[in-house]
């Protein structure tokens, strides 16, 4: 975990809710993707966790859907502002266990974190299949960034009203994949489990207090004990999962 001092470089819409921010400091402290940031906020007390979205040797992008006070004032930085961030949190996705085809599976504000793993994973010369799950068209955001990538996209809609009509579990069907990797809101999350033909894992989103593990606010019950999602997650490997005792 390293704190410092950021520079907002540009914060647009993708859409009504959810904004991309880019930010110019030292992220030597980020390692894996599915890592996290917790970011100062003037005016709150607790910082925000935001997940990683990319970021390279002094860049940092964040991609975050304004949820309540705090992030819509996070909306409302602009290029020059400074932003004080913990860097570095969280254990991340494992890599290792992809296979040649790994499936990446994230819904609304869970996709932008699959996107620095889908950087890494092609760079290692993968396969990759993305499924982009949302609610409706104008919620839609980075389905040309992961096709600029070189992976396959496929976008459901809960309603039908752009690309495959249904969820995400609806656009596995009959694909051959190797491992998956997910992230998304925890119904998702369950579906993708019961659906899934191969062993994956899971980013969980929790209340946070402090961000890197003192406070044991985030705690949750696994197979093999507890774990605290901002230090031993948000990443979990489906065999350890719980359902039962989350959320």
């Amino acid at each position: 975990m390293k704190q410092g001092i950021f520079t907002v470089c540009s914060n647009r819409p993708l859409t009504r809710e959810v904004y991309e921010m880019t930010l110019r400091g030292d992220t030597s402290a980020i390692t894996a993707p599915g890592q996290f940031v917790n970011i100062k906020v003037e005016g709150f007390f607790l910082r925000r966790p935001i997940s990683v979205c990319d970021c390279g040797p002094d860049s940092l992008t964040l991609v975050y859907k304004v949820v309540g006070n705090g992030t819509e004032a996070l909306s409302k930085r602009v290029p020059g502002d400074g932003l004080d961030l913990l860097t570095g949190l969280g254990n991340g996705y494992d890599l290792s266990s992809a296979g040649e085809r790994p499936l990446l599976l994230g819904g609304g504000v869970g996709v932008p974190p699959l996107y620095r793993l889908c950087k890494d994973l092609i760079a290692q010369g993968r396969e990759l299949t993305v499924i982009l799950g949302f609610n409706t068209v104008g919620e839609i955001f980075y389905e040309h960034e992961f096709k600029a990538l070189g992976a396959k996209v496929i976008v459901t809609t809960a309603d039908g009203s752009y690309g495959q009509k249904g969820f995400v579990t609806d656009a596995m069907e009959g694909l051959n994949y190797t491992y998956f990797y997910c992230c998304g809101p925890e119904p998702m999350l369950k579906a993708v489990y019961k659906a899934s033909a191969t062993s994956g894992q899971f980013s969980f989103e929790e209340r946070m207090g402090c961000g890197f593990g003192a406070c044991m606010g985030c705690s949750c019950k696994t197979v093999t004990g507890y774990k605290r999602i901002c230090k031993e997650g948000p990443v979990l490997r489906k065999e350890e999962i719980l359902w039962q005792t989350q959320g």
